[in-house]
Formats: C-alpha cells, sequence, structure tokens
C-alpha cells in the first residue's frame, strides 16, 4: 500500500487524492475473518507502517486517514503518525493540507413520485483555492438512499460537473408529472445520510443496531455483499468524511427524527383502511385485519415510517422478502394477501395524491408479483414440525422473528398438552402465563389447596427443574419467571434473548439459562444496568 501512496505524492490536486486514499481504505470494507478485527488488523496495521516508514509517502498516507479514518481513534492514531514524522523534518505533498477542508453549499434530493430512492446531491467548495486553476471550485457527491432497502446506501458518485448535473435535474422534474427536485436544508441532510450511513455500516459489518436506542428492523434480503461490490465501498469513507462537513443543528433544535408508529397508530390506521370503501369487499375481516397489520409494519419499520407510499418496487419488496423471511401467514391469510394489498393500494394512493397512472402501476405489480410470492413464500414454521394451533398461539402478531424466544419462554404452546383449553393458557394473560408456568415448573396448572383439593398433572417431563419447599417459596419462584417469560415474549430488551442464546451456545440447559437470567433481571437497578449485565453474560 505504501507502494502505491508513492505514485499518489505526484497528485496535483486534493479531490483527485481524496478519491485514491477513500479506494485504499475501501478496500478491505465489509471483509470478515473469524477472530479478526479486520478493520483493526489493515487500518491501524497500515497507519502504524507508515509512521515506522520514516518516508514522505508515508507522511501522505497519515494525511489521508487523519482526513477520511472511519473512525475516531484511527483519525488520532493517524495524526499522531503525522506529527512524529513531521518533527523528523518530512514534508508532506501540496494537498495533504486541503484534505477534507471543504464546506457544503447545497444539498437536492432527486427522485420521483413513488419514492423508492432518492439521489442526494450533495455541492461542497473547496476552503483553500486550487494554486493550478484548472479544478473546479465546486464537486457534488450523490449518494443514492434505498427506502425499500430500509434506508441503506447502494450507491455513490462524485463529479465537479456541477452545474450540469443540476441543470439535467430540473429538466427532468419539469418534464415529467412523476419526478422531483427539491432542495434540502443541510442541517436536515445531515440526519437523513448520517442514518444511512449507519444502517449500511450495521449491514456491511454484521453488527446489530445499540439496543438501548430503541427498536431496530434490520433489512431483509440485503447481504454485505450487494453493498460492497460496486463504488458504494470506496467511496465510503469519503462519504463519512463529507456527511460530517456538514452543519449541526443549532444548540436548542431538535429536528424530527423518523416516525415512531406506536401500536395505537398502527391500530387507528388499519381500522381505517377497514372501515374504507375500498375494503369493503374483502370478505373475510379476520384474514383482511392481520394482512393489514403486516402492510402497514413493513411500511412504518422499513420504510423510514411511511406505511402511506405504495409503489410497484416496494410491492415486490414487501411480497418477495420481506413477508417471507419476517411472518408467518396462516393459509386464509396467504390466499386474502393479494386483495387487501390491492385495497391498500387504492387507498393509501388516494390519501397521499398518487397520480393515477401511477396507482394503476403499482395494482399491475401486485397481481404480476403474486404468482412469484406464492412460489418464493414457504410457512417457515414447517420445517420445525407445528401444527397451525401452535403457530396462532406463539405468534398472535404473526413475527416469525420473535418464534424461538417464545417457544423458549413458554415450552408448552408447541406441545398437544394445552392444545384444549385455549383461554386457559393464554400467554397474554397473566392468568395464563401462570398455569403455562405451573405446568411447565411442576407438571400442574392449579394450585392445590386444602379446600378443593384440586390438583391437575400432566404426568410427564417438566422444561424446568422446580424448587423444592413450601407452597410460598413455589410462588415466589413463579412470580419471578412470570416477569422474566413476559420479557421474553415482548422481546424486551433486545439483548435479553440474545444474552440467552450465548448461554445455549455454550451448552448450558434451559433450567440454568432461565435461573441465571432471573438473578439478572432482580438484582438490576435499572433498564440501562440490566442491559449492562446482559451484554456481560
Amino acid at each position: 500500500m505504501l507502494r502505491a501512496a508513492r505514485a499518489l505524492l505526484a497528485m496535483r490536486h486534493p479531490l483527485d487524492a481524496e478519491l485514491a486514499f477513500s479506494a485504499l481504505l475501501g478496500s478491505w470494507w465489509g471483509e470478515r475473518l473469524p477472530g479478526v478485527d479486520v478493520e483493526r488488523l489493515l487500518g491501524e496495521g497500515l497507519i502504524t507502517h507508515a509512521t515506522a516508514s520514516g518516508r514522505p509517502a508515508g507522511l501522505g498516507v497519515l494525511a489521508a486517514i487523519t482526513a477520511l479514518g472511519t473512525s475516531p481513534s484511527q483519525r488520532e492514531l493517524a495524526e499522531q503518525g503525522m506529527i512524529a514524522l513531521r518533527e523528523r523534518g518530512l514534508q508532506a505533498p501540496a494537498w495533504a493540507s486541503q484534505l477534507g477542508a471543504v464546506s457544503p453549499v447545497a444539498v437536492y434530493v432527486n427522485g420521483d413520485r413513488f419514492g423508492d430512492t432518492d439521489d442526494v446531491v450533495c455541492v461542497f467548495s473547496r476552503d483553500a483555492p486550487d494554486r493550478t486553476g484548472s479544478m473546479p471550485a465546486e464537486h457534488a457527491l450523490i449518494l443514492v438512499l434505498d427506502h425499500n432497502s430500509g434506508g441503506l446506501l447502494r450507491d455513490a458518485w462524485v463529479t465537479t460537473k456541477v452545474d450540469l448535473l443540476l441543470e439535467q435535474c430540473r429538466e427532468r422534474a419539469d418534464g415529467d408529472d412523476l419526478a422531483r427536485f427539491d432542495r434540502l436544508e443541510l442541517t436536515e441532510a445531515r440526519a437523513l445520510l448520517s442514518r444511512a450511513l449507519e444502517r449500511t455500516e450495521r449491514v456491511v459489518t454484521g453488527v446489530r443496531a445499540d439496543p438501548s436506542a430503541g427498536p431496530t428492523v434490520e433489512p431483509v434480503g440485503i447481504s454485505s455483499a450487494d453493498l460492497t461490490g460496486g463504488s458504494l465501498a470506496s467511496l465510503f469513507a469519503l462519504a463519512a468524511a463529507r456527511v460530517q462537513r456538514l452543519p449541526l443543528p443549532p444548540d436548542g433544535v431538535v429536528l424530527s427524527p423518523v416516525p415512531v408508529w406506536r401500536r395505537d397508530r398502527r391500530a387507528v390506521l388499519a381500522a381505517r383502511f377497514l372501515a374504507s370503501d375500498q375494503a369493503a369487499e374483502l370478505s373475510d375481516s379476520y384474514a383482511a385485519s392481520r394482512c393489514v397489520d403486516h402492510i402497514i409494519a413493513h411500511g412504518c419499520d422499513v420504510d423510514s415510517g411511511r406505511p402511506l407510499r405504495v409503489s410497484p418496487r416496494k410491492v415486490e419488496s414487501f411480497l418477495l422478502h420481506w413477508l417471507p423471511g419476517r411472518v408467518v401467514l396462516l393459509p386464509e391469510e396467504q390466499e386474502a394477501m393479494p386483495h387487501v394489498l390491492a385495497a391498500w393500494v387504492r387507498w393509501a394512493g388516494a390519501r397521499s395524491q398518487l397520480p393515477e397512472v401511477a396507482v394503476a402501476a403499482t395494482l399491475d405489480a401486485v397481481w404480476e408479483t403474486i404468482s412469484a410470492f406464492a412460489a418464493t413464500y414457504r410457512d417457515p414454521a414447517r420445517p420445525l414440525g407445528l401444527r397451525q394451533e401452535a403457530v396462532r398461539r406463539l405468534l398472535p402478531d404473526g413475527d416469525f422473528a420473535s418464534l424461538a424466544r417464545r417457544m423458549f419462554a413458554f415450552p408448552l404452546l408447541a406441545s398437544e398438552i394445552v392444545t384444549g383449553a385455549p383461554e386457559e393458557f393464554a400467554p397474554d394473560t397473566s392468568r395464563g402465563r401462570r398455569a403455562l408456568l405451573r405446568l411447565d415448573h411442576y407438571g400442574e396448572y392449579e394450585a392445590a389447596t386444602p379446600h378443593s383439593g384440586r390438583h391437575h398433572s400432566t404426568g410427564q417431563d417438566r422444561w424446568y427443574r422446580p424448587v423444592t419447599g413450601t407452597d410460598a417459596q413455589r410462588e415466589r419462584e413463579l412470580d419471578r419467571h412470570e416477569r422474566l417469560a413476559k420479557r421474553l415474549w415482548d422481546g424486551r430488551p433486545a439483548n435479553l434473548w440474545t444474552a440467552a442464546r450465548r448461554m445455549l451456545d455454550r451448552g448450558q440447559d434451559r433450567p440454568t439459562v432461565l435461573a441465571v437470567l432471573t438473578e439478572v433481571l432482580f438484582s438490576a437497578t435499572s433498564e440501562s444496568d440490566l442491559r449492562r449485565r446482559l451484554d456481560a453474560l
């Protein structure tokens, strides 16, 4: 890499150097080796080697990493290396002092009424004038956001022909009713692009979101290879550095985040749709209600809180990627889904004032995609040998991602033991959870009393190691287990189930894992302390 960097010393323009070094830093972006932090190994290793080289090429590399490094620690380490080499009398190339020294001029959003992707055009000017006069004063970084993939960055490119680019975008918007070209406030652009960079980095590195930051739905059907195979990898370091040059909002000003659709808001939206003329012809109201819940969840969680946005590409993404990867549909729901989705397209398109031609194109996509959906969708619960009744009990919301932790919390729901008493063993009520856990602990589901003598036993092996002691001690143990089971059922906090999986992977049995989790739950002094203790397990 240092040998390659020697050729860059002859560069005359800082933008050329930034592009070259961004491509260098992106050459290992997303690479993974078991037990190896590739970013630290190569990134910090390059800094150490450049510092030890004692050559101008090494100083150029350190200057570039100081401006474009992918982490604060990396940039700080490179800056320390620069100081060491300068103290030895080395001179950096002329462009080194101008790396990253740009100011934002304007940000535009180029897209269409469907809203599947947005080209965010960020225009920057160089703080110091180009000495040769041959490099244009401004350049544009174009970042492509894919909203059907959860707001990920899918592509990036740079141009110095800023005026020509903006003119073409304006002409397209003026001549096409579906096209749009708008100016974006610089502070809003920073918030939008910062979220996109963070989400993209998570997918590429495989690091899940911090559970303390709130609920986050990871993209479905998107792999690291989908993002690192094109020009995005070579420009990601430059993009991250440029976004940092965009201004933060003034003190006291809070930018509106991605809308958070709570359960009550989603229920109101679903009720309005089901009461509309577009939904009047849906014959199975129960299946329609379940289907529209999934449609709204996809729009709220994946599409940046925009459930009313409809498009042909969003329909395909929903049917062919999100549903098969996230949701268990019962047979009647699979049959109802295309009809509910078509009614939703007509209803949501009218509410969002989408042109009739766009609504018609989206409806065509529904019916053209449904045969591929039928071939693609496979009931993910079927390979586990679960009956439909068990699926209904375990997944009343259809969220397949919660199946494993709910089976861990209430394994009896997947058995035939509780088939005949759906209300008595309902996991969403305290009485039902109590009955399930009593059966799990002691093989009985009603406490025996001296007066009634009622004692219902299953005569089967228990899933939990029961405590021995007085009735009061048994009830206290059930109280503690019920609080833990309720958290596991709801998935709060998210790292609770992550900690349980780690212990199970190490060979610990279910009773031991439950005992450890219960102890951590009741010894934590706050939610943040609970998350910290769980991460330490």
